[in-house]
């Protein structure tokens, strides 16, 4: 399917991927307590206990090191009034750990800010995402950028979601027309 227009990306996103999203978003709001939602968090695992594809390639011994060191400071994460703050936090625990980059930091730093109600209030950029934020004009050097800059189609989403979606559509955006099709999209719903 050939789309002209760039809305439909968030029009998809809506129906198609935000029913995973959220699933997701879910599993992680309820564990049981924050050891457990740490521990899902820094080692990666979804609700199948499989590891996120888009981690894959971290060490299995840095991802048990990063565990480690939240445990450690679980009274710091369990304070941090905001996303930010969180995010923050995490950056500077987890910078000494090798193989952790900025995707592995936000990603933690999203998961733990859901079990703690903790949603990013601005868009992250980080790998895939710096991609998708070039495509669409914007200086792929910024760590965050906010909603209100983003094109009026992406502004009715998130901030979670607009990430989401930077990063999944990230080759298409700078494209006139747009060829993906709905199984393409679903299968790479999860950003790699």
């Amino acid at each position: 399917m050939t789309i002209s227009s760039k809305s439909w990306i968030a029009e998809a996103y809506i129906k198609k991927i935000r029913p995973v999203a959220n699933r997701e978003l879910e599993w992680f709001k309820n564990q049981k307590n924050l050891d457990d939602a740490i521990h899902y968090a820094a080692l990666a695992l979804n609700c199948c206990e499989k590891r996120y594809s888009h981690q894959r390639r971290i060490t299995r011994e840095n991802l048990h090191l990063s565990k480690k060191i939240l445990l450690q400071n679980i009274e710091g994460i369990k304070n941090c009034p905001s996303f930010d703050a969180l995010y923050t936090l995490l950056e500077s625990l987890l910078e000494p750990v090798s193989g952790l980059g900025e995707l592995y930091i936000y990603d933690t730093a999203f998961r733990l800010g859901a079990y703690l109600r903790r949603m990013p209030e601005r868009v992250y950029l980080h790998a895939g995402t710096r991609v998708g934020a070039k495509n669409l004009g914007f200086d792929r050097k910024k760590k965050t950028l906010e909603v209100a800059q983003m094109p009026e189609w992406l502004q009715q989403l998130q901030p979670y979601e607009i990430e989401d979606v930077l990063c999944i559509f990230k080759d298409k955006l700078s494209k006139n027309q747009i060829d993906f099709s709905e199984e393409e999209m679903l299968k790479r719903s999860r950003c790699s």
